[in-house]
């Protein structure tokens, strides 16, 4: 699929039909996504990769207050845990007063969501999570930080990809020469 198609077609997708992913293609999906860069290639995070019934155990974990209640359907999904920057990069912090991990974890979010959806599979980056549940369900430290979850799976049949509305180009991309 070309670059821009990819773009086009990916979505957040919150209804998922009742084909299974793979352990390969889910496993694919996150080799791929560990190609995303990093600040000083620290790659300060660790995929967990949960499928079938255990999807189904971890969905309360994004269920917050009655949300993401479609989450159930889901079969699978992709939990980051952030680790910690590297003393170079906490040292680039403190000079740019900026948090590289974070944006690292974004990157990796994006090269999940496009890997998953060159290979035909769907997903929904959600922030609403409980990551003291999360860190109980993998067996981790209480104060161990999720900052997304992927889910993951095959649109339900008639799940329309919808058209992309985004703000008009000149008011977001100024070229400076």
């Amino acid at each position: 699929m070309n670059l821009e198609n990819l773009f086009l077609k990916r979505q957040s997708t919150r209804e998922y039909g009742a084909k299974p992913v793979s352990d390969k293609d889910l496993l694919e999906i996150c080799r791929l996504a560990k190609l995303a860069p990093s600040a000083i290639n620290s790659q300060p995070y660790r995929l967990y990769a949960v499928n079938g019934a255990k999807a189904k155990e971890f969905a309360k974990n994004v269920q917050l207050m009655g949300s993401n209640k479609w989450a159930s359907d889901c079969p699978a999904f992709i939990v980051i845990e952030q680790g910690k920057p590297p003393i170079l990069e906490r040292l680039g912090q403190k000079i740019t007063k900026t948090e590289f991990v974070p944006i690292d974890i974004g990157i990796l979010a994006a090269y999940i969501t496009l890997a998953a959806e060159n290979m035909g599979i769907q997903t929904c980056i959600l922030g609403m999570r409980d990551e003291k549940g999360i860190a109980e369900f993998l067996g981790l430290a209480t104060e161990t930080k999720f900052p997304l979850v992927i889910a993951v799976g095959y649109a339900a049949e008639g799940y329309p990809v919808r058209e992309k509305t985004r703000k008009p180009f000149a008011d977001t991309v100024k070229l400076i020469k």
